[in-house]
């Protein structure tokens, strides 16, 4: 079998799946096996498959049949130019969340001083590990409570030697940590999703742990908590950016009503309510 058979053998499996992207995601998990990008596996084409990688393949190929997510198999994705590790138990990091880095980074960058960063509900600290690799003269604080997530955040902590970043075991809903140093910035991306809408999203999001998706009744349980129990703690002039699900900024504003500071909503690329920035 040639090299160009075994891709072959590979997309037709995915495409009788009806995965979507096959093409895509062919390319990626030949890769993962033979080491062999899309330059290489054109222009070897006619070279003879390696028997071991292509039962490497063909075991990855079902494994996404199957309904598990591409980045699970392939166990890292890249997030803002960086390769994170990730696996079961903690949330894929997605572009949408691109968003978030790129306003943190300016409020940083407009801050004019040494920043105290805390990004709550870290997950494999896509947020947060790329902000103290963008800024590493600021002082980042990873809060996050599940074990399987704490895993790979110390992994990629270490993967990535942010060395100003520091991981803490912590639930959220305990509020601000008293020991710590008060915050400039609080960047989240919390669990959104309303309790009854679960069952409806895409099989392989749902291969994601349900405690990163669910927001309680209504999707919002997590928002309360950040209003009531951390909006108080940041230092004058900081600020707090959320991410957040479509159409949820307005519910958004409304908790956060009281508080003294401009608040805005922040669309991504499809034009859709991605984020809410509260001013302090």
């Amino acid at each position: 079998m040639t090299i160009a058979e075994a891709y072959k053998a590979g997309l037709k499996l995915l495409n009788d799946c009806n995965i979507d992207d096959a093409e895509f995601e062919c390319s990626c998990l030949f890769e993962h096996c033979f080491g062999y990008d899309k330059t290489k596996r054109v222009t070897h084409s006619d070279d003879t498959a390696d028997g071991q990688a292509f039962s490497s393949f063909l075991s990855c190929i079902k494994r996404r049949t199957d309904g598990e997510p591409l980045q699970y198999i392939l166990g890292k994705w890249q997030f803002y130019g960086f390769d994170f590790f990730v696996g079961e138990g903690v949330l894929i990091p997605r572009p949408e969340t691109e968003l978030l880095v790129q306003e943190a980074d300016e409020y940083i960058k407009n801050s004019g001083k040494k920043c105290i960063v805390y990004d709550l509900c870290a997950g494999s600290g896509a947020i947060g590990l790329t902000l103290a690799k963008l800024h590493s003269e600021c002082d980042i604080y990873l809060f996050e409570k599940y074990d399987e997530a704490l895993c790979y955040l110390k992994k990629n902590k270490e993967h990535l030697n942010t060395q100003n970043a520091e991981v803490i075991a912590y639930d959220i809903f305990n509020g601000f940590c008293e020991s710590l140093p008060k915050p400039d910035l609080i960047v989240s991306n919390p669990p959104y999703i309303a309790e009854n809408e679960i069952k409806s999203l895409q099989s392989e999001v749902l291969r994601e742990p349900h405690t990163a998706l669910d927001g309680g009744k209504d999707g919002l349980d997590f928002y309360r908590c950040l209003y009531e129990k951390w909006y108080g703690a940041i230092n004058k002039d900081g600020c707090m950016l959320l991410e957040c699900g479509d159409a949820q900024s307005e519910e958004i504003k409304s908790i956060f009503s009281s508080c003294n500071g401009q608040i805005s909503v922040l669309y991504d690329f499809n034009n859709i309510d991605r984020a809410v920035k509260i001013n302090v």
